[in-house]
């Protein structure tokens, strides 16, 4: 049996990532596809938001260890691994 997937929020530290052109972000984007696609049915990447010097992405993962092995897979840094156990919005205050 699988084990259930949780969110995480992964900061990353990558010098300069705010200044990378769209062909740069997208060949991060294929290598963070390919360590993911050796990890099968372990993580799914949802979104990264890019500001100047991190990034701050958004992956279901069955464990933290996925997530950093993710990482090593990549070649990018996980320099702090937050797990989310809830998600709140505007639409909550009327829940």
């Amino acid at each position: 049996m699988l084990n259930p997937m949780k969110r995480y929020v992964i900061e990353r530290n990558i010098p300069g990532v705010g200044q990378m052109t769209g062909e740069q972000l997208k060949a991060a984007a294929v290598s963070s596809c390919d360590a993911l696609a050796k990890l099968y049915g372990k993580a799914q990447w949802e979104h990264s938001y890019v500001t100047g010097d991190k990034t701050f992405c958004v992956y279901l993962a069955d464990s933290e260890a996925t997530i950093r092995e993710h990482a090593k897979l990549s070649g990018f840094p996980a320099n702090t691994i937050t797990e989310v156990h809830t998600v709140i919005d505007p639409m909550t205050a009327f829940a």
